[in-house]
């Protein structure tokens, strides 16, 4: 069998090892050829195209890492062509994909140099999904693996795994069934000595099973870390020359002798009148430097910007190290103050607000059937559905800013999916609430974990809208200051203590335990003890949170909003099925026009039926009781007659289903003539008394009035 012959005269090269019970395949060389690194990962019948490009000088004005990651899923990868009727080809990313790019990206980012300007592009490709476990895990090692070999200045390797907790066991590369049937969803990434990033959502798990899943994880990360250190290794990249945009010692010294006792007493003032303060010091600074320098200062403002933002936040670290205090004049664990509301909105199905500080959330919910639920078709599923969703939106001015309305970023995709993890475990069934549910956050005001308050407010909303959720859910999220080796945890960071701090991370769940997680830091990984300290501290926080949430509104309404849509069920035959859709849809459209009620059926027999108005839900559910229901020997039925017979009348008593009333059974007395007791279009009350062997069925008058 021939070989690719790499124009370049590279040979193909490959390592291996065992990860989790399977051979992990790195191999480069064989594609690729134009990209700074390509490597081909494979895990079981998972093959995963990890590419990197690395820019070649810094890109001017950026005051930020131009990093950027991309997760492509291939529909291909799967044998599977997209369900589209009019788009076959793979266009913008799903959520799903961005969700899953964010969660490649984030433990990347902090592992390259602060001032680092030069792009960089990672991207994984699917190139071939194994249905036995989900791909996303080969990507982010496949990415890390490209980065490693650019010569970049890259502090990696980093691996990730999905962690499920299968029979009271932890579990990596578990099938989407089984994720689905655990109760713990983990994603964890790290480096040989440390966790860079967590993500997760769990069904009331406790903090110490979450400290356990995430040590697990790390062990069993190792031999994909080590396989990239050796790949890496063997090819010994060049290492790429590289500026970093910092100030100068010169410049951060200037800055800090001007800024030095200014920043503290602007510090210490309440919000808005602290950012306002620090504002006017800006601007002054500015000005008093642009007198000072003359045209030359333009050329280095960008540095001296750059030493100003740095001082503020050492300033900021100072005073929690030091003394315990933070910006606000809080202490390291006290949570700011809380307000809420509920029902404010008179049209909506459910409404409420909360408030932290600064920070405020607005959620509406909305109820609808079953039916309105959002379909999923992905390169994992083509046949999901997503019947809770939350939408999260955060306008430019919630943050003081003039900044154009655009559809949902990143940003928004995984603000609003993390808070719609929080909730996902205390949802009822389908059977026990058969609506589809959507809940809408709209941000009023930020100054830090707005996510947190968007499950906080959704919570709230929900229980609003009468939904019957098994406890309430709070969410909070922690910070870090490392001084050294000692660590600081922070409940409840507001903007200063995030950009300033080393970790940001959320943490959700009721008062039996963990609903959703999210942790991203900016240091290059944290111990596990430091997490599980974040963890006990974080429910802590969260107690008090939730307190003040039952306080407000302490148990789902019993009524729901007459706004609402009135929902009733029945579950049927599935065999019974096709009686109500009929041929072609035929009887379901109707019952649907000739009730105003709206039907939705799923493959199991459940049957919803609903409408803002109690008749045409009654009237459906009638109607489809009497499609479904089977003829039962004795009991009492309406019918119409539809047939007259010398020997008797003909009588539809169900939809569809016609018997006989023989002359002898229509009265007590003697009959001569049937016309003498019923005519054609006459309604009658019959009593079903057999059913024959060919199926025909016995009815009787007389007997029904018995």
């Amino acid at each position: 069998m021939s070989d690719i012959i790499n124009p370049f005269g590279k040979d193909i090269l490959s390592v291996e090892t065992e990860l989790c019970g399977k051979p992990l395949k790195f191999e480069i060389n064989r594609v690729g050829f134009r990209s700074s690194a390509s490597v081909l990962v494979s895990y079981g019948d998972t093959v995963v195209l990890g590419t990197a490009m690395v820019g070649n000088k810094p890109m001017s004005g950026m005051d930020y890492f131009p990093l950027s990651i991309d997760y492509e899923e291939k529909f291909y990868a799967a044998g599977k062509i997209s369900g589209s009727r009019f788009i076959k080809r793979e266009g913008r990313p799903s959520d799903e994909a961005i969700l899953i790019g964010r969660i490649i990206d984030r433990p990347i980012r902090p592992l390259f140099p602060k001032g680092y300007r030069q792009e960089v592009q990672g991207i994984a490709t699917v190139l071939s999904m194994d249905p036995a476990f989900r791909p996303d895990m080969v990507a982010m090692i496949a990415v890390s693996t490209a980065l490693m070999l650019t010569g970049a200045p890259f502090d990696g390797p980093v691996a990730g795994l999905r962690v499920a907790r299968v029979n009271n066991e932890f579990k990596a590369f578990a099938s989407r069934e089984e994720i689905e049937a655990s109760d713990l969803d983990l994603v964890v990434a790290g480096k040989e000595q440390a966790i860079t990033m967590v993500e997760a959502g769990a069904d009331e798990v406790s903090e110490e099973v979450i400290g356990d899943a995430l040590a697990w994880a790390h062990e069993a990360m190792q031999p994909a870390i080590a396989l990239q250190k050796e790949l890496a290794s063997k090819v010994a990249p060049e290492q790429l020359e590289y500026e970093l945009v910092l100030p100068n010692d010169d410049i951060q010294t200037e800055v800090n002798a001007w800024v030095e006792g200014k920043l503290g007493e602007a510090l210490r003032k309440d919000y808005p009148e602290r950012n306002e303060l620090i504002s006017v010091l800006r601007q002054t600074f500015h000005d008093e430097l642009t007198e000072k320098h003359g045209d030359d200062y333009a050329e280095l403002q960008g540095e001296y910007d750059e030493a100003f933002t740095k001082a503020l936040h050492e300033d900021v670290r100072k005073g929690i190290v030091e003394s315990q205090v933070r910006p606000d004049g809080r202490t390291l664990d006290e949570i700011r103050p809380l307000s809420s509301q509920v029902g404010l909105l008179p049209r909506a199905h459910g409404s409420s607000i909360f408030t932290r500080g600064v920070t405020q959330a607005m959620n509406i919910v909305t109820l609808a059937p079953l039916s309105y639920a959002q379909m999923v078709d992905t390169m994992e599923q083509n046949d999901g559905e997503r019947r809770y969703m939350h939408h999260y939106n955060a306008p430019g001015w919630t943050v003081g800013e003039v900044k154009r309305l655009m559809g949902p970023g990143r940003r928004e995709i995984g603000h609003g999916y993390l808070a719609e993890r929080a909730l996902t475990a205390v949802l009822p069934t389908e059977e026990e609430f058969p609506y589809a549910i959507r809940s809408v956050t709209e941000i009023m005001s930020q100054n830090g974990s707005t996510s947190m308050a968007a499950t906080c407010s959704s919570c709230l909303a929900l229980m609003d809208a009468g939904v019957p959720l098994k406890r309430p859910v709070s969410g909070i999220a922690m910070g870090l200051m490392m001084d050294g080796d000692t660590p600081y945890v922070l409940s409840d960071i507001a903007d200063a203590e995030d950009f300033a701090g080393d970790m940001d991370f959320k943490v959700t769940g009721t008062e039996n335990g963990v609903t959703a997680l999210q942790m991203d830091m900016k240091v290059h990984g944290l111990p596990v003890e430091v997490l599980r300290e974040a963890l006990e501290k974080g429910k802590v926080g969260r107690a008090a949170i939730l307190k003040h949430m039952i306080e407000v509104l302490d148990a789902p309404r019993e009524a729901m909003s007459p706004y609402a849509p009135r929902i009733e069920k029945i579950v049927i035959n599935p065999e019974k099925i096709g009686a109500i859709i009929g041929k072609g849809g035929e009887t379901i459209n109707k019952i649907t026009s000739e009730t105003g009620a709206e039907i939705d059926i799923k493959d199991d027999g459940l049957v919803t039926v609903a409408s803002a108005d109690g008749e045409s839900i009654e009237k459906a559910m009638a109607w489809i009781k009497g499609l479904v229901e089977e003829p039962e020997v004795g009991k009492i039925y309406d019918g119409t007659v539809v047939k007259i017979m010398d020997f008797g009348a003909f009588v539809n008593f169900m939809p569809g289903i016609d018997g006989m009333v023989h002359i002898s059974e229509m009265a007590d007395e003697r009959v001569e003539k049937v016309t003498d007791v019923v005519n054609e279009g006459d309604n009658v009350k019959v009593k079903l008394v057999a059913i024959d062997d060919r199926g025909r069925m016995n009815l009787s008058i007389k007997q029904a009035k018995d």
